[in-house]
């Protein structure tokens, strides 16, 4: 899927201004609203956003919610009952023990919400508290982008197929979609493409991504990853784009919401040091952006995380912006990251806080994550 260029471009930053927008494009929905979230907890976040979905389908618009089945169990069924009872239809992706394939591994891993067929928001934020900045703890890290236009509509017919196109309402018509097009000015105009993985469908649009940023890059990339585990591939062409002069830096937790992850992360940090990338971790919440970007020309927003669970096991949906000024604004955020809130990670201090008994761990725990891949995923088809 190609570059569509009739679009409005926003990096939006988790916590309030998400979820302040979020209920902007909830509240001004005037058609339909798609949701697709791994995620989503009736808690203080989840009761405020529930609220502002039963609003608007009181009012006529249709409302379609998408969960994954394992990962939002923990939103209670009295809260489901009341957005069905209120007008919200309510579809949950691959419900365990009734799956058509019982892909347990398999995840929709997707944060996107699209209104009207022409207003999106995608990243990697999930509706819950810890998501948005509460009362003495603020959010965990993270990003989305704010996209109206072509590419919000290609997102939008993304999100009607994976739900039935035949059991939702009759759609935004391109004729509409195109005449809002047509108001954005070509000054404000920038370059979208919305990109997908799904191994099991055969999708692998954002590992190829990657892949090419690796191998078109000139002069710099930075890459901002909650789970960042890279396989064989991805740091061969990592060490080539640094042969090459590529300057890489790589933005990491420093506290993580999965310790055994980051030991594992931890266990490539050798690796990482010694091919010369700058690494830093993140320290004042847990970090869970997905974005990359390159040579000031390209960036990318999302779900995807570098590892073999999104190239391979998860449903990851990520926009992709060719635009100057957006790649960076996009590096001033992560470099003012670097500056303000972060840790470099150098061999002298990685050195003396890694004893042996602690590497063999690492090692260890980064045998189990790529075991339990395995285990997960052995058994998935390509349709």
């Amino acid at each position: 899927m190609g570059y569509s260029a009739r679009n409005r471009v926003q990096l939006v930053k988790g916590g309030r201004d998400y979820f302040l927008l979020l209920k902007k494009l909830i509240n001004k929905a005037t058609h339909s609203i798609h949701l697709q979230f791994y995620i989503f907890l009736d808690d203080e976040t989840g009761k405020e956003i529930i609220e502002a979905l039963k609003s608007a389908a009181r009012r006529g618009v249709a409302v379609h919610l998408q969960l994954d089945a394992y990962a939002s169990q923990g939103l209670h069924q009295k809260s489901v009952q009341e957005l069905r009872n209120n007008g919200v239809s309510v579809k949950w992706f691959e419900p365990l023990f009734k799956s058509k394939h019982f892909y347990f591994g398999r995840r929709l891993h997707h944060k996107v919400v699209v209104v009207d067929g022409l207003f999106s928001l995608v990243g990697g934020i999930n509706i819950c508290d810890r998501y948005n900045d509460m009362p003495g703890r603020p959010a965990w890290l993270d990003m989305a982008v704010y996209c109206e236009g072509e590419a919000a509509y290609t997102t939008y017919h993304i999100c009607r197929k994976m739900w039935g196109e035949k059991k939702t309402l009759a759609s935004v018509s391109w004729k509409d979609a195109d005449t809002f097009c047509q108001t954005i000015p070509v000054s404000e105009q920038i370059e979208v493409r919305v990109r997908r993985n799904d191994w099991v469908t055969r999708k692998i649009d954002i590992w190829r991504s990657y892949l090419e940023m690796f191998n078109k890059s000139e002069k710099q990339i930075i890459i901002m990853c909650s789970y960042f585990l890279p396989g064989l591939l991805y740091r061969r062409k990592l060490s080539q784009a640094i042969k090459k002069g590529v300057k890489v830096k790589v933005i990491l937790a420093g506290i993580s919401d999965i310790m055994i992850a980051k030991h594992a992360e931890r266990y490539l940090y050798d690796w990482i040091l010694k091919n010369n990338i700058e690494l830093y971790e993140y320290q004042e919440t847990v970090l869970h952006a997905k974005v990359a970007t390159y040579d000031n020309i390209w960036t990318t927003v999302g779900s995807y995380n570098i590892n073999n669970i999104s190239a391979y096991a998860s449903l990851e949906l990520n926009m992709e912006i060719r635009n100057n000024s957006f790649a960076l604004h996009t590096e001033k955020v992560l470099e003012d990251i670097i500056n303000t809130s972060c840790k470099k990670i150098t061999w002298e201090n990685y050195s003396s806080s890694t004893h042996f008994f602690r590497r063999i761990w690492q090692r260890l725990s980064y045998g189990f994550i790529n075991s339990v891949l395995k285990l997960f995923t052995f058994y998935f088809k390509q349709e």
